[in-house]
């Protein structure tokens, strides 16, 4: 499920931005593939939104791969990472179980940091092909 519409200043380093819309996406593990959720992301970042992508449970792990994948292949920058603990209901009158809930926040990474990820990424790929 995506959501957007907000608009908030996130601060890197310190620094302030530009107002940002900012595109929830809320993954789950079972609905969709984890590379569904990735090129979302990756289209919303190119859009030049801040992202936030929530997981409940079981998606926690999906969430931190896909993020992962984003911040090595230099698509974005972490700004901000939530965990907390919400109360669920299996059923209408079960009783309520503590879920683990994740959210991260992703923002697209300044042109200066691109050239460097990409440089970093051909001296890897030099280094691993003289081994």
């Amino acid at each position: 499920m995506v959501t957007g519409g907000e608009s908030k200043n996130a601060k890197i380093n310190g620094e302030e931005e530009k107002e940002k819309k900012i595109i929830r996406i809320q993954v789950s593990k079972t609905k969709k593939p984890l590379f569904f959720y990735l090129n979302l992301a990756k289209k919303y970042i190119k859009q030049d939104n801040d992202v936030e992508l929530c997981a409940l449970g079981m998606a926690i792990p999906t969430v931190v791969i896909i993020s992962e994948i984003l911040k090595s292949s230099g698509w974005e920058i972490k700004k901000n990472m939530i965990t907390s603990t919400i109360g669920a209901k299996e059923d209408k009158e079960g009783r309520g179980i503590p879920k683990a809930k994740l959210e991260i926040l992703l923002g697209k990474v300044r042109k200066m940091d691109q050239s460097t990820v990409a440089a970093t990424c051909e001296k890897s790929a030099d280094n691993k092909a003289s081994q």
